[in-house]
């Protein structure tokens, strides 16, 4: 049987692809120090777990309303009104399987075939295949360390002056890969430029509570903009629930109700015991969250100030999410390696006991090129063996020669801009 066009040219999120390699190299017995994907190390916060038990013994796991249960949407919709502004009543709120669900029910709702839509890259590498399963182009910017990774106004003027389409926004702050934050005074400039034009955004937020210079702030609490903007919330990281899948998108009620309505058509509902957790981690676990988060913040800047002793990297200082994001051209440009090579050779070639899995900056698109980026979800004396192993294995060219021999299609053949 033949796929589909888009089944064959479907991309997937990098992250998982480095963490099938580092479980295998694991289980031959490497030692191998995961930075690669963006998951939490702590433990579902005590609220949350005690509900989601609660829940499953008064027997909460039948079908339940598309939307989500009334208790979770009021609960959801008094958490963002209270912590972010965002005038919202349960009337705005759809539950989910986590944030990411929500990319493709936001193209679904308002992309048609040859629809420009504005992405800053890097970018989240699942936003392009749900923008392309709906025949829509996505018309990609950078974001550059110089302007700390925050979206520039004039490219999205210059995106709604002239794109043939200009139809959608992807707007994810704060950011992965990067860590870069867009402020108040960014999103007031964001919505005066589009409001009341027929362009929607997406407004991606699962790093609320990673901000570790300023604060957070959302696109949905300036005036008018509840109406053509869907935002998007998790509670994998801030309350450590990845694995239970639940987060919910905030709207305008009309954009809520047909959002419930592909809920409806593909997922049925999202477990009532999950969200019964979700509504106990909102009402009694915000003192366990703050402090989980000031253990995130302590290991961003353990893993910022090592990779910034290290000759040819230079990692901005911590700003928000559990990511840091160096600048490693100028290292790549000495050696000859691509950034995902030279992640891949700090994984599989440079020792053969030892290996840090993290991801090349190209995995979130060209604009990423460069870069490299680790999470910081190991114990911090984990996170002080890469930094110690890191200057040693650049220091083994002939390895890294013999494993290049192996993968030349990391070998660097354009040398990178050094100054990004």
């Amino acid at each position: 049987m033949q796929f589909s066009d888009f089944a064959r040219s479907l991309k997937v999120e990098t992250a998982f692809t480095v963490l099938d390699i580092a479980k295998s190299l694991k289980a031959k017995g490497k030692d191998v120090v995961e930075l690669e994907i963006g998951d939490s190390p702590f433990d579902t916060t005590a609220a949350a777990r005690a509900g989601g038990v609660s829940a499953i013994e008064a027997n909460q796991s039948h079908y339940c309303p598309s939307p989500g249960i009334p208790e979770f949407r009021a609960a959801a919709a008094d958490f963002v009104r209270a912590e972010f502004g965002i005038p919202a009543t349960a009337d705005n709120i759809v539950a989910g399987p986590g944030a990411k669900v929500f990319e493709q029910f936001f193209c679904e709702a308002f992309l048609d075939p040859g629809d420009g839509v504005l992405v800053f890259s890097p970018f989240f590498p699942t936003y392009i295949p749900n923008i392309e399963r709906r025949g829509a182009r996505a018309v990609l910017v950078p974001l550059r360390q110089s302007n700390q990774f925050r979206p520039a106004l004039e490219d999205i003027e210059r995106f709604l002056a002239e794109d043939e389409a200009p139809r959608a926004i992807f707007l994810n702050s704060p950011h992965n890969p990067t860590g870069g934050v867009t402020t108040e005074s960014d999103l007031e400039g964001i919505a005066d430029l589009i409001r009341g034009r027929n362009v929607a955004v997406f407004s991606d937020e699962p790093y609320c509570h990673m901000v570790w210079s300023g604060s957070h702030h959302s696109l949905l609490s300036q005036p008018g903009l509840m109406e053509q903007a869907v935002a998007a919330y998790t509670f994998s990281k801030s309350y450590s629930m990845s694995g239970w899948r639940l987060g919910f998108a905030a709207s305008s009620p009309e954009i809520a109700d047909v959002i419930a309505k592909m809920v409806n058509t593909t997922l049925s509902c999202t477990p009532p015991f999950v969200q019964l957790a979700g509504v106990a981690a909102l009402q009694n676990d915000a003192v366990e969250r703050a402090a989980v988060m000031d253990r995130f913040r302590q290991k961003v800047e353990l893993l910022t100030a090592g990779l910034n002793k290290i000759d040819g990297i230079h990692a901005l200082p911590p700003t928000a999410t559990f990511y840091v994001f160096p600048n490693v051209a100028p290292v790549c440009n000495r050696l000859g390696v691509t950034s995902h090579g030279l992640a891949l050779f700090l994984l599989e070639g440079a020792d053969d006991d030892f290996g840090i899995a993290c991801l090349g900056g190209e995995c979130f698109g060209d604009a990423g090129e460069g870069f490299l980026r680790f999470s910081c979800a190991e114990p911090d004396e984990r996170l002080q063996q890469a930094l110690d192993f890191i200057p040693v294995a650049l220091e083994r060219k002939d390895r890294l020669a013999a494993w290049l021999e192996e993968n030349p299609q990391y070998r660097l053949t354009v040398a990178y801009e050094e100054q990004l």
